[in-house]
């Protein structure tokens, strides 16, 4: 058997008693699949592999359940995320405005990538999204749920790094 891969910074042992409690409200609820995700994932911030499988264990449902659920939905995440979320609009309309340079600048400053969405100090998160609906003001990027609509590169930029500033100071 092969060792189980931990989720960086989670613990089940520091855990347990929030995993007894979700399993605790579920354990006579079948078909809770949705539910028991969305709060683990609002007591953690994302789906720990462990925390999963954990509570699936319990309950005698298959982790493949669990799993087929969190990866069809796009509300839940797999791997931790950052304190501040930006999104950025890479729909047609948002694309001819120029949300590509301004994705691939933030991508440049903060060292991430399509690949890699958040930053090592899990501070930042970066997701290109196909569409937000808001074609009218292209291009848009949203930093932590505000709208920034007919967006500048430079004006972006500033807004991120005044975020950092701000992560320096809280340290």
């Amino acid at each position: 058997m092969m060792p189980v891969q931990t989720s960086p910074g989670f613990s089940i042992e520091g855990s347990l008693e929030d995993l007894q409690s979700i399993y605790a409200k579920y354990k006579d609820m079948p078909g809770s699949t949705i539910p028991i995700l969305q709060e683990i994932q609002g007591e953690f911030g994302y789906l720990p592999e462990e925390a999963v499988n954990w509570v699936a264990d319990r309950l005698d449902v298959p982790r493949s359940t669990f799993y087929g659920v969190a990866t069809f939905y796009s509300q839940f995440y797999l791997t931790p995320r950052g304190k501040n979320i930006i999104t950025v609009c890479c729909g047609t309309a948002c694309h001819v405005k120029g949300s590509e340079k301004i994705l691939t600048t933030l991508q440049r400053e903060l060292k991430l990538s399509d690949e890699k969405e958040t930053t090592d100090d899990l501070n930042f998160t970066i997701e290109k999204v196909n569409c937000v609906g808001a074609c009218s003001i292209a291009p848009v990027v949203i930093v932590n749920k505000t709208v920034h609509g007919k967006a500048v590169r430079d004006k972006i930029l500033r807004t991120v790094k005044g975020l950092e500033k701000e992560e320096q100071t809280d340290e």
